[in-house]
């Protein structure tokens, strides 16, 4: 757009163009007539004219052109708006004077922050309106589907337009504010708009009239979600907030409004983030009711047991209405509410009668809450498509409120964000209670917990965590190989579309599994896409580490048994990547055809393997796996080679395995730490023995299957994906015993189960194992006979446990639950099974002050225990109702997905030492070793150096306290490393866990040097030298604020459970 001398522009072209505002300063030029008149109060006079105010429906014309005929500036109406149709400004005098009550009106706003909050009025009821979105990644439609806003006639949703729209009417007037939160989408339109678009917004979140909140990719589950995923994913999206507005648009405020419950570990992440504030949508209605009565709508929530505070602490707020507007006052193209007409002409006016109902909405609210400042939400899902509706009623309702203000009413209204809310808050210097438990399980009305989801499609959750140890793999190579990782032999790896693909599958609605059925197939298929440009970079960087070219095959369907290198070559490489920080030992298992295999270790030494025979539920044969014991070492790889010898003979397949039916009473399988003793009678296991610390357990485990209510005489709530709901509080078994098949060879024991058709298992125990593995297999569920079922695994001991047991706070922290109990209220308990139903992302367990019995996980799941002694994990579930929570379809599951197979990991131990087995079991569990493998004979990468059969990225093992919790690539000759300290206060163990440890970051790394260090806070978007947060006062005490130590990388010290974030400048070092 050209601009002359003589020209008059809008406030809120110029308010937004930084190139008009240095032209403003340059010398005579045109301004901001409508503006002006209105902050200096211009009497009448030749040259102005008087014109009451109007409104267009938004902007004509391409985005980022303002519509010349709108003078409207201000957050309210009035009756006789002034404005200049045309005049000329050329003196300096007056462009200064101009300028200076500019800034006068609005200030603070030329930077994003709490300095741009607008003004509110002390003494009076303020009213923060927050105009917002809440955008779904993914759950009636996919992903692009939103986005685009295609099936309209399934969800009326588009998020492009809902951009395009939200953009315009900030335009229109520089007292609105909007907020928006997942990145996912914002980032897709950000790339679509034109320069001149991404500058005006650029002015719009600079003067926090756009403001991000969250910022994350998506908006994350907190049952379901592991920590390390939920960092990431709030890694990626703030990064891109970052590099596109910098400080501007960093958010100070995490906004979970949709989320079915909240783990405390979230509020200890977003406070090592950096955030000020946490504000949700969802908790109890319970809880609710009794915080409302009691003022505790806001309190400040202890993140952490471990981290000194204030840490962990962060200011929560419980907003008044979930996330959406009052009754009566939605105004967009989805609501059917009226809008507001103050024509008092119109046999329509209701201006009046909706300004009373506000005001009295206003003074109920406020009975809820401390301070003289309250929230209302206005927006809800996929709103804002014509942003329009909402800002021209609002603008209405904010006049004439405040008009109110010198007659009968002491509100004040105003356009607002949670950000400049929490600061009004902050600035009250009230002290507040603090909360130290979570929000789990959540319910919303009686009989309706929404605690179906913790295990809602089993092998979408599997996906998601076998797709995180991949990711990390990935982005380890990255950065230990350099940029060869990138370009190699193999073509272009990239490690972004697999982050992405991560990061979208923490959304809410995906690994949460309440998304529908081809929504859900969407998601798998981002996952697949993104594992294939990693494949390549990870091919890229073995064959620079190991200096030779392989024929690299991944083998994604080793849970099913299908790898076509192993199953039919004679002769094929395995290579074993370790992405832990210490050595391991990993049993490799991999489907081959019958026969006798020869396997060499990386010196090409022979090592002792197995062919063992597998029963499969997904083939009519039996299938056979070769075992052998890996040394990988951290951080690295190890190369072996395997050799099909002869085909197979009767004497060579009796040497391999016996296999029998047990004629014994009592038959078991045992290493020398474990023996794991089963009643012949009934298959079942009977007795589980820690020989090393002389500890017996009876333990009973079976598979059973609580009958899913479809409604009843006391309430209509079916189960569904979000509701778990058993007509029967009992389960019911699956079988009562299962047929036996008993594996022993040197390398395995295996006790083979079969319950049913469609419910098997393998109790397996290998050398040198202090755990027992339970491999079941679930599926198709069978509902012929018009019952959805919800299938458990229940372990049941004769412990005494006194109600008690405990959970994982996604993969971190440890919380203790008792049943029919809740810290915060008196609980009047609906449902006695699924409202003791908890998230268990790793591990579970119950203990009597001698002994632990700990079930490890391979993916999130819901448990409980129900009964002294007893211990349970749903696997699977398939059912014929919806639980009318929008889904509007049953979780019936079929093809892929509806037979799911996973592990359990079964730790018996002393209470002592507890805490080292399970902590360091969790960690091999989620980050398990990658193996590649390849065919045919391999190529020198380097024409004259031989090849490398095994390689460490460390020059020594990390502690057992430290993990490395990030590696990956950041920018040119720049990393990104995350170390923890994987211990709370309270798990020493007797070995010193529970102490500090100290580092030496210089000498870690083999593959690279670090030649400079940058601390930041969790989700590096601030260095930690320059971050800061909003102090707040609680009622346990002072906490100290002690600032940030010189950080020297020789010495980096870690205390429990405490996170450090680097950005590092390396150099690579050439392998030759």
């Amino acid at each position: 757009m050209g601009v002359g001398t003589d020209s008059v522009l809008p406030c809120s072209l110029i308010a937004q163009n930084t190139s008009l505002q240095s032209q403003l300063v340059d010398g005579p030029a045109p301004f901001c007539a409508d503006w002006l008149v209105r902050v200096l109060g211009a009497e009448r006079s030749p040259g102005f004219s008087w014109v009451r105010e109007t409104r267009g429906s938004g902007l004509s014309g391409a985005m980022g052109t303002p519509p010349l005929a709108s003078g409207v500036c201000a957050g309210g109406r009035s009756a006789g708006w002034v404005w200049m149709n045309s005049c000329t400004l050329g003196s300096p005098v007056l462009l200064i004077f101009f300028l200076f009550w500019l800034l006068l009106a609005t200030p603070g706003a030329w930077a994003a922050g709490y300095e741009t909050c607008p003004t509110v009025k002390p003494g009076m009821l303020n009213v923060h309106l927050l105009p917002h979105t809440h955008d779904d990644v993914g759950w009636l439609k996919t992903v692009d589907q939103y986005y685009y806003g295609i099936l309209n006639d399934v969800q009326h949703a588009s998020v492009q337009y809902i951009l395009d729209s939200v953009v315009s009417s900030l335009l229109e007037d520089p007292t609105r504010r909007f907020i928006y939160v997942e990145m996912a989408f914002f980032s897709r339109w950000w790339k679509e708009q034109t320069n001149a678009t991404q500058d005006t917004v650029r002015e719009l979140v600079h003067q926090g009239r756009l403001e991000f909140v969250n910022g994350g990719w998506v908006m994350n589950d907190e049952a379901t979600t592991y920590y390390g995923a939920i960092v990431d994913q709030m890694t990626l999206g703030l990064r891109f907030l970052e590099d596109t507005f910098g400080s501007s648009g960093r958010p100070r405020v995490a906004w979970h409004i949709d989320p079915f419950g909240h783990s405390r570990e979230q509020a200890s992440l977003f406070a090592q983030m950096g955030f000020d504030g946490f504000f949700l949508g969802r908790i109890d209605y319970q809880d609710k009711i009794v915080r409302e009565k009691k003022l505790k709508m806001e309190e400040v929530w202890r993140g952490s047991a471990s981290l000194k505070p204030p840490t962990a602490d962060l200011f929560t707020g419980v907003l008044p209405n979930n996330y959406n507007p009052p009754k009566n006052l939605c105004w967009d193209v989805l609501c059917a509410d009226q809008p507001l007409v103050e024509d008092s002409q119109s046999p329509e006016y209701n201006a009046e009668t909706l300004v009373s109902y506000f005001l009295e909405l206003a003074y109920s609210q406020q009975q809820h809450y401390r301070t003289n400042h309250i929230v209302m939400t206005m927006g809800s899902d996929f709103q804002y498509e014509n942003a329009n509706m909402w800002f021209k009623n609002m603008d209405k309702l904010i006049f004439l409120v405040n008009n109110q203000q010198t007659e009968v009413s002491n509100v004040h209204v105003l356009y607002s964000t949670p950000t400049c809310y929490l600061w009004e808050l902050n600035k009250a210097n009230l002290t507040w209670s603090v909360k130290e438990d979570d929000f789990f399980p959540y319910a919303d009305g009686p009989h309706m917990f929404w605690t179906g989801y913790f295990s809602s499609r089993p092998a979408l959750k599997r996906y998601e965590r076998l797709s995180y140890n991949f990711l990390q793999v990935c982005n380890q190579l990255e950065a230990l190989a350099g940029p060869a990782a990138s370009t190699g032999p193999y073509g272009s790896g990239d490690s972004a579309p697999l982050n992405e693909a991560m990061a979208v599958l923490q959304h809410h609605d995906a690994v949460s599994g309440t998304a529908r059925q081809n929504v859900v197939n969407d998601y798998a298929r981002q996952l697949a896409a993104g594992w294939e440009p990693c494949e390549v970079l990870v091919s890229n960087a073995l064959a620079q580490l190991s200096r030779q070219k392989q024929n690299f095959s991944f083998c994604r369907e080793l849970n099913i048994s299908i790898c076509p290198v192993s199953q039919k070559s004679q002769h094929f490489q395995v290579t074993v990547y370790n992405p832990l920080g210490r050595k391991v030992q990993h049993m490799v298992r991999l489907p081959v055809s019958e026969g006798l295999f020869f396997v060499k270790d990386p010196n090409g030494k022979t090592v002792p393997s197995n062919v063992v025979l597998r029963p499969s539920s997904y083939s009519k044969r039996y299938q056979w796996d070769l075992l052998f014991s890996a040394s990988v070492p951290a951080l690295g790889f190890s190369i072996y080679s395997v050799a099909k010898v002869t085909a197979p003979n009767p004497q060579s397949y009796s040497l391999l395995t016996r296999s029998k039916k047990s004629r014994s009473h009592v038959l078991a399988i045992e290493n020398e730490y474990i023996r794991a003793t089963f009643d012949s009678d009934t298959g079942l296991l009977m007795k589980i023995e820690n020989m090393e610390q002389t500890l017996s357990l009876p333990v009973s485990q079976g598979f059973f299957w609580y009958n899913a209510s479809t409604g009843d005489k006391i309430s209509s709530q079916a189960s569904g994906a979000y509701i778990f709901r058993p007509s029967h509080l009992k389960p019911l078994p699956v079988s009562r015993w299962a047929q036996i098949h008993l594996v022993k060879t040197a390398l395995v024991q295996e006790v083979h189960q079969k319950f049913s058709a469609w419910c098997s298992q393998v109790i397996r125990l290998y050398p040198g194992q202090r755990h027992l593995e339970l491999e079941w297999t679930v599926g198709p569920i069978p509902v012929k006979d018009n019952l959805g079922k919800e299938v458990i695994s229940r372990f049941d001991t004769p412990m005494k446990t006194k109600g008690k047991f405990y959970t994982d706070s996604n993969g971190r922290e440890i919380l203790k639950r008792r049943l029919d109990y809740r810290h915060t209220w008196r609980l009047n308990q609906t449902e006695p099974v699924a409202g003791n139903y908890y998230p268990v992302n790793t591990r579970i367990y119950i203990s009597d002050g001698h002994m632990q019995l700990t079930v490890v996980t391979d993916r999130s799941q819901g448990g409980s225990s129900l009964k002294d002694g007893s211990l349970e994990l749903m696997v699977h579930r398939r059912l014929l109702a919806d639980d009318d929570r929008g889904v509007a379809e049953p979780l019936l599951e079929s093809g892929t997905g509806s037979t799911v197979q996973g592990r359990h990991l079964v730790l018996l131990s002393s209470v002592s030492d507890a805490a080292a087995r399970h902590r360091l079991l969790v960690e091999k569990e989620v980050l398990a070793p990658q193996v590649v493998l390849a065919e045919g004979e391999s190529s020198p990468y380097y024409s004259q150096e031989a090849p490398r059969t095994q390689f460490s990225g460390l020059h020594q093992d990390l502690p057992p306290q430290v993990h490395l919790l990030t590696l990956a690539h950041w920018g040119p000759n720049m990393l990104l490393l995350r170390l923890e300290h994987q211990f709370a206060v309270t798990e020493d163990s007797g070995r010193n866990l529970s102490s500090p440890v100290t580092l030496n970051l210089e000498n870690l790394f083999q593959a690279f040097t670090i030649t400079q260090l940058q601390e930041t806070t969790l989700a590096a978007n601030q260095l930690l030298s320059k971050a800061s947060r909003l102090k707040w006062m609680t009622n346990t005490g002072p906490v100290s604020y002690p600032a940030p130590s010189k950080l020297d990388p020789t010495s980096v010290t870690l205390h429990p459970m405490e996170i450090r974030t680097f950005v590092a400048t390396v150099q690579w070092q050439k392998f030759s």
